[in-house]
């Protein structure tokens, strides 16, 4: 019983010591009639050799057993066989630890989940991530919800009415009021101009001469008497 327990010990830590690190995204987005990339990638503690292998398997979304439909080693063996033959590229580099692919000619039937395991002798373990992969017939950026439509007819007038509203005020105050003080200070500096650099004409003269004639003749008229 100890020598058991000893051995389950000794191939657990193997398998936690010799083990791939395999990457996947958790959802892939596809559109009818397209082609659409699975990614996925590994990290091995062992250098990459000849030796390694690459599977990936595919569940359909209604339930099913796994279907093999890629097997690499040392080339690329795509299935021949089911919805997906002829429909399944290659798109990896073992040297780059990238082991994707693609998939075209998309339909509703691709719908389901795929998994992509990798094998790098001695590692030969690895997790078991996989990827949910939807085919819709248009393009899943254009697919709009109804809270979120209602939230762009909602907040988008909101928008535009409060931007339409800083551009005015910062017209008035910014661009109008330096307009306004410019023109003013162009009117002073035209009236001075025009009132005191200019030399006084001759009716201008006669006038001044009128008026010192005045002065003169009121300070005549207030001389008191001896």
């Amino acid at each position: 019983m100890e020598l058991r327990s000893l051995l389950l010990l000794l191939l657990a830590g193997v398998s936690r010591v010799l083990s791939v690190t395999v990457k996947m995204d958790s959802e892939v987005f596809g559109v009818i009639g397209g082609q659409a990339k699975l990614p996925c990638s590994f990290k091995s503690d062992f250098a990459i050799s000849e030796k390694v292998t690459v599977d990936w398997k595919y569940k359909p979304q209604n339930g099913g057993p796994l279907e093999m439909i890629l097997h690499y080693q040392g080339e690329a063996y795509p299935t021949t066989t089911g919805i997906f033959k002829g429909r399944i590229l290659w798109k990896g580099s073992i040297p780059w630890k990238d082991a994707s692919i693609a998939v075209e000619g998309l339909t509703l039937q691709d719908n389901g989940t795929f998994y992509c395991t990798v094998k790098n002798p001695p590692d030969v373990f690895s997790n078991l991530p996989h990827t949910v992969f939807t085919v819709t017939e248009k393009s899943i950026f254009f697919q709009l919800s109804e809270t979120t439509l209602l939230s762009i007819l909602v907040f988008a007038p909101s928008t535009v009415v409060v931007v339409l509203l800083l551009v005015r005020m910062g017209r008035k105050n910014g661009v109008l009021g330096t307009r306004r003080k410019s023109v003013k200070k162009s009117s002073i500096e035209v009236s001075k101009e025009t009132g005191m650099d200019r030399k006084p004409g001759c009716l201008m003269r006669m006038c001044l001469g009128c008026a010192n004639c005045i002065d003169d003749s009121d300070d005549e008229q207030h001389v008191p008497e001896r």
